[in-house]
């Protein structure tokens, strides 16, 4: 390096703005850290309020008894029965349509502004709030087709939801998925679908699992679009249909914590301690699924 060089990157090195910058620099991590630290720790009071609260009632007859006008013997059977069937049925439309559309819009659809327009819209469907799906879903399922306040009429309200979610996420994971593996595959003599179907879907398979359980997760703690619906209701039998009116566990706990009985409040708060442990466990899944597949 020339003298001039040395002497023109010294006085750049000394200059205010650089020092400036540098400051700057120091205080956004200060206070990244700050905020970091206050949010762990407002969610360790929560958790600790929570486990003070509730953990007492946590049992077997709490996962047992229906609920019911009385606090002490209230439980969750019928709202977990009713979550059980709703996500199943969720993932079942989830999976098949939102994983299909994914590898249609990368693999095969045309590049053209309507498909930009396309691709736009979804990525606007992901920020949409809850409830105007909730609305949809009480217009069009329930409503105009019939279905009424039912288990099908909140599984394909939820899928509605997620979809976009779930379609981003298998996008991005089919574009990881290196080109040359597809040219090594066209090259070999595989047609485009035998490549997409052999080669791409196993690769980003981490990708879009991934992305299916966090939508998933999502739909699991979703209380405001199943209320539009109509499934904020006492159910007091297990659900056996698709057809059946329903109640999930985030309806379950809004259901007690609207009452003003201190005994309801305590069940309340059990309620959110399963139903934080539901979500925290389909979190992990996608974690421990991301993690196997990449190795």
């Amino acid at each position: 390096m020339t003298t001039t060089g040395m002497e023109a990157r010294t006085t750049f090195a000394r200059s205010p703005q650089l020092a400036r910058r540098q400051r700057l620099s120091n205080i956004a991590r200060w206070v990244f850290l700050a905020t970091t630290v206050s949010s762990l720790f407002v969610l360790l009071f929560l958790g600790i309020d929570l486990a003070r609260s509730g953990a007492g009632r946590i049992g077997w007859d709490f996962f047992t008894s229906f609920p019911s006008r009385n606090a002490s013997a209230a439980g969750l059977r019928s709202s977990l029965i009713g979550s059980a069937w709703l996500l199943a049925m969720t993932v079942l439309f989830t999976v098949p349509i939102s994983v299909g559309t994914a590898v249609w819009i990368e693999e095969f659809a045309p590049r053209n502004r309507f498909m930009d327009f396309v691709k736009l819209n979804l990525a606007n469907l992901a920020g949409v709030p809850s409830i105007i799906f909730g609305v949809l879903g009480l217009v069009v399922f329930a409503r105009l087709f019939g279905l009424g306040p039912s288990l099908l009429t909140g599984a394909l309200t939820l899928f509605l939801m997620i979809m976009p979610m779930t379609v981003i996420a298998s996008q991005e994971a089919i574009r990881q998925v290196p080109p040359s593996l597809r040219e090594g595959s066209l090259a070999l003599g595989l047609t485009e679908w035998q490549t997409t179907w052999y080669q791409v879907l196993p690769t980003a398979a981490p990708g879009i699992l991934t992305g299916v359980i966090l939508g998933v997760s999502r739909a699991a703690g979703e209380t405001a679009a199943l209320i539009m619906i109509g499934a904020f209701a006492f159910i007091a039998f297990d659900n056996t249909s698709p057809f059946d009116s329903f109640t999930t566990l985030p309806i379950q706990i809004y259901n007690w914590t609207v009452r003003p009985q201190p005994a309801f409040q305590e069940i309340a708060a059990s309620g959110i301690i399963v139903l934080m442990v539901l979500v925290l466990a389909f979190n992990l899944t996608a974690a421990v699924i991301r993690e196997r597949f990449r190795r």
